[in-house]
């Protein structure tokens, strides 16, 4: 279930998170919005030029924007070097995670030998194989199929019908939304008079700690050695990582990326 929003004061959000205060620090805060359609109880943020015009009429309660822009406005707003990055924490305050409620549900299949943390939650009709090894705070959303000795780590979110095949791993506070794929078999085959001989795929995904998967995204297990996905990757809808790829720390990719076979990608790379 999610957890209700928190209300903040213009002054409490700054108290928190820093930035100057321009104006009247007392109205309600309870979310964010844009320039254009933000409402009196909205946060809103200006960090580009071409939307500078919107600033006069907006009906926000509070603008984050930078000091050059803070010269040209009388209205309530948070000064900061960089609005975007303040928008997105600001979002992350006034829009909690799922709080995650202990439990199995009765139409959920868990094979007796895994380990299911009791802070952990399992919806219906997910599927847990044996010496699988679910950690605190899990949640696992309805249809998904988690493989035999399958490792998620602590406040990890699994969302609908994601599949994860036997042996990967996934760290802590990873997120993979619906349909992904962890750890299908790489595109291995060898000719062999004409016809082709596949080769085993006998290798893992090993994704680090804060990494976010999009959804229908596939992340293909290695041939021989490991697919490795390092901490804090971020990967939008329908990516095709192949085998044996490493992704370093940071590195972000836009949506229909693929990435083939033993590929090494550095970290904070931006790959569109």
């Amino acid at each position: 279930m999610r957890a209700s929003a928190p209300s903040l004061s213009v002054a409490d959000i700054v108290a928190q998170l820093g930035g100057e205060l321009q104006g009247d620090g007392t109205p309600t805060i309870r979310g964010v919005g844009t320039l254009a359609n933000a409402r009196c109880d909205q946060a809103a943020f200006l960090a580009h030029g071409k939307y500078r015009k919107q600033l006069h009429d907006t009906q926000a309660g509070v603008v984050i924007l930078a000091p050059s822009e803070a010269v040209s406005t009388s209205r309530t707003c948070i000064v900061c070097s960089d609005p975007y990055a303040y928008f997105a924490r600001l979002s992350l305050m006034l829009n909690p995670a799922p709080v995650v409620t202990p439990g199995v549900h009765p139409a959920a299949v868990v094979d007796l030998s895994a380990e299911v943390h009791p802070s952990a939650y399992v919806n219906a009709l997910v599927c847990i194989g044996a010496g699988a090894i679910i950690g605190p705070h899990v949640l696992i959303e309805a249809g998904a199929v988690i493989g035999e000795r399958v490792r998620i780590g602590a406040h990890s979110v699994i969302n609908a019908n994601v599949v994860i095949y036997h042996d990967c791993q996934l760290g802590e506070r990873v997120i993979l939304h619906a349909g992904v794929v962890i750890g299908a078999d790489g595109f291995g085959y060898a000719p062999l008079e004409g016809r082709w001989t596949k080769i085993p795929q006998v290798g893992r995904v090993l994704i680090a700690n804060d990494v976010e998967v999009g959804a229908n995204t596939t992340i293909d297990r290695g041939a021989l050695d490991d697919t490795v996905i390092e901490e804090g990757v971020k990967l939008d809808n329908q990516i095709q990582i192949g085998h044996n790829v490493t992704v370093g720390a940071h590195t972000a990719m836009a949506g229909c990326v693929g990435v083939s076979g033993s590929v090494k990608i550095g970290r904070r790379c931006q790959i569109g």
